[in-house]
């Protein structure tokens, strides 16, 4: 079964990094989006940045200039490079592939925890 798995997360200070990692199980094809979102309690998912075969790359506007998503085809690996990170970054990270081309799919990683704080 195709799965999405993340890690990287973690505790970190404000001004510090981390590199998020999502990992496929299975081989990413056809016309699709990948990227990362966001939910921090109580509030909606939101886009982080994605990346698209279609479309060049978008990063929300508070992450601009800070963070910065790439992708690794052979390792089938998606990356989340967060440097500067503020404590408003504190939130559960999610990957996502989502497949327009046949057969259409919208994966769902597991999530992992962000947590920006002194």
């Amino acid at each position: 079964q195709f799965q999405l798995v993340e890690s990287g997360g973690g505790l970190v200070q404000p001004g510090g990094s981390l590199k998020l990692s999502c990992t496929a199980s299975g081989t990413i094809f056809g016309l699709y989006t990948m990227g990362w979102y966001r939910q921090a309690p109580g509030n909606q998912r939101e886009l982080v940045a994605t990346m698209s075969t279609r479309t060049s790359i978008i990063y929300a506007d508070a992450v601009k200039g800070r963070f910065t998503i790439s992708k690794d085809n052979a390792k089938n690996t998606l990356y989340l490079q967060m440097n500067s990170l503020k404590p408003e970054d504190t939130a559960v990270y999610y990957c996502n592939y989502e497949r327009a081309s046949y057969p259409r799919r919208d994966y769902w990683g597991q999530g992992t925890q962000v947590t920006v704080s002194s």
